[in-house]
């Protein structure tokens, strides 16, 4: 049962980073930063949805984690790419 609550408070603390990248995205004073938040946050997203899946003994969860780890890469190498002009 401790294992159970651990785990809990991993979820917690990477809700709250979540929600402070999330923060930066909506408030960034640039759109590099807002990039790079975006960025930690489907990282966050990433790593939430893996211990989702342990905590949960669901591994369709991990394949979700690691199809949304592609696609979120693609798309912030995309975004990059037009905000510098090369897109």
């Amino acid at each position: 049962m401790m294992e159970f609550s651990f785990l809990q408070a991993v979820v917690s603390v990477i809700t709250f980073a979540f929600l402070l990248s999330f923060l930066r995205v909506v408030k960034g004073p640039t759109a590099g930063d807002r990039v790079v938040a975006l960025d930690a946050a489907t990282t966050i997203t990433t790593a939430l949805l893996v211990i989702l899946g342990v905590i949960y003994n669901r591994t369709w969860l991990i394949d979700v984690a690691i199809i949304y780890a592609l696609l979120s890469f693609i798309a912030v190498i995309a975004i990059a790419r037009y905000l510098e002009g090369g897109l």
